[in-house]
């Protein structure tokens, strides 16, 4: 069982136009309205992959009504802990570049009770067979170190805890052991603090120092570059794939979408590299935050090469 956690779920409305114009006007066009947030497209994907999720999280106002609308219409089921506040509208303006800039709201402000409800809600979907996704920025009201507090809780249920966030959520995450992670490049150099470029072989280093904090997999984001993957001993590394790209808005999202659906299915790790690649491609064709085609991932499997790494 798979439950995507979004506490922080947004209307997400994405617009193209030729060139961003500061201080002008700017005219849009193609503008798509989705229902997003980082857990939200992961169980997206999933579903378009063929699997199933629990989106859970929190929700509130027109835009809550509008991602209980959407999920039920894709057939994601969803358990959300109802609160009094609005939740955010993000915006996404594509250049015809492909260059991507994101004005995000903070969020809601969130009470305590209404987090001890969803708190009580993850731990009774926990169990040995669950794998809990912990996927993108908090609303107001919450502490950097509920996803530390959440995944020592949720292990203690001997559930698996995917952790997909950035900043002080994704350090004081760490402390908490959690079966997987998602890193970029830049995550890592600000959590190491390296005020430069690091190289392959440093990423390698970081990845593996990671590890020795109890977390199985490290999967670190190179952007059009690829990723690297570590697991115990090996380290591989898949180099990105060449594909007509419309902008980079969900890749991050649908490699987790992949690995998650993988690693839930039993697959090998190089099985669940070979599928976050290909997703995470896809997703860079598609349009607004909508999930890449089955088929098209399938597709691009085929296109996916695994290299080995001696552990350095």
């Amino acid at each position: 069982m798979i439950i995507t956690v979004t506490m922080n779920p947004a209307i997400d409305k994405t617009v193209d136009l030729e060139q961003l114009e500061r201080g002008g006007l700017n005219r849009l066009k193609n503008v798509i309205v989705d229902a997003g947030g980082k857990g939200i497209n992961v169980s997206k994907t999933i579903k378009e992959l063929g699997g199933d999720t629990i989106a859970t999280g929190f929700i509130g106002g027109s835009g809550g009504i509008l991602i209980k609308k959407a999920l039920s219409e894709q057939e994601i089921q969803a358990d959300f802990i109802e609160i009094t506040n609005e939740i955010r509208t993000n915006m996404k303006v594509v250049e015809r570049d492909g260059y991507v800039t994101e004005l995000n709201e903070p969020g809601p402000l969130v009470t305590q009770d209404e987090l001890n409800q969803l708190t009580e809600k993850l731990l009774g979907y926990a169990n040995e067979d669950s794998l809990f996704i912990l996927a993108g920025s908090v609303p107001n009201g919450i502490r950097k170190d509920i996803y530390k507090d959440l995944t020592l809780m949720l292990k203690e249920k001997k559930a698996k805890v995917f952790i997909d966030a950035d900043g002080e959520l994704f350090i004081h995450s760490l402390e908490a052991g959690p079966t997987i992670i998602k890193p970029n490049r830049f995550e890592l150099e600000r959590y190491f603090h390296k005020d430069y470029r690091v190289d392959e072989d440093e990423l390698i280093v970081m990845g593996q120092q990671l590890l020795q904090k109890g977390i199985r997999t490290v999967a670190i984001s190179l952007g059009q570059m690829g990723a690297l993957f570590l697991n115990d001993n090996q380290v591989y590394k898949c180099p990105g794939l060449k594909v007509e790209a419309h902008s980079t808005v969900g890749a991050g999202d649908a490699m987790v979408a992949a690995l998650a659906y993988g690693l839930d299915q039993g697959l090998e790790l190089t099985e669940c590299m070979k599928l976050g690649m290909a997703a995470s491609a896809g997703a860079v064709t598609t349009h607004g935050t909508k999930p890449p085609k089955k088929s098209l991932v399938e597709e691009l499997l085929g296109q996916v090469k695994v290299v080995r790494i001696d552990a350095i």
